[in-house]
């Protein structure tokens, strides 16, 4: 029982920062990938479709993102979604296939994304201090109950607090590799 709290505690603090190295591949650091669109929904015969469902996503050029529709009926509801989508580029139409030109990035909106990336660790961390909180509980709960003595319980809260601060380390390695990424000019 006191080992399936330490099971859950890892794998939910495992999602989280998964969760966080997700957003943070979103998120646009000056050079051109096609993880930079995974946000990106398009409305596809009534329905809202993830873009890389619609179409294949290629950076052939640093600078360069170039999306391929399957189906070529849906290129101006992909043109439309990239328009009103919060990157802020502005996509080129050949009917066959759409160019996006990724610009460099100014200082402003560097120091901007370092903000957002800053954000997303610091939600990520609370967000593993609380699974610490719930699994220490828990251990506190079962001690309460007699299931576990004084000292099994505050051992398995040390080993959870490895475990916090393990995730934490990582997810600050994280956020300071992609801060690194977006002030690379």
């Amino acid at each position: 029982m006191p080992e399936s709290v330490k099971s859950d505690a890892k794998s939910r603090m495992e999602k989280t920062l998964q969760a966080l190295r997700r957003e943070l591949a979103s998120l646009r650091a000056g050079r051109a990938a096609p993880s930079l669109l995974d946000k990106i929904e398009v409305e596809y015969y009534g329905t809202m479709t993830p873009l890389n469902q619609l179409s294949n996503i290629s950076a052939p050029e640093p600078r360069l993102l170039v999306i391929q529709p399957w189906d070529k009926s849906a290129i101006s509801a992909i043109e439309k979604a990239l328009q009103k989508s919060e990157l802020g580029i502005t996509p080129t139409n050949d009917g066959d296939v759409i160019r996006i030109s990724i610009p460099p990035l100014t200082e402003e909106r560097r120091a901007e994304l370092v903000r957002v990336v800053k954000k997303a660790g610091e939600e990520a961390k609370v967000s593993i201090r609380n699974i610490r909180r719930d699994a220490n509980d828990e251990y506190k709960k079962m001690e309460k109950l007699g299931d576990l003595s004084e000292d099994e319980a505050r051992r398995y809260q040390e080993e959870i607090q490895k475990l916090t601060d393990d995730f934490v380390k990582q997810i600050d390695e994280a956020v300071t590799s992609k801060e690194k990424d977006i002030m690379t000019v």
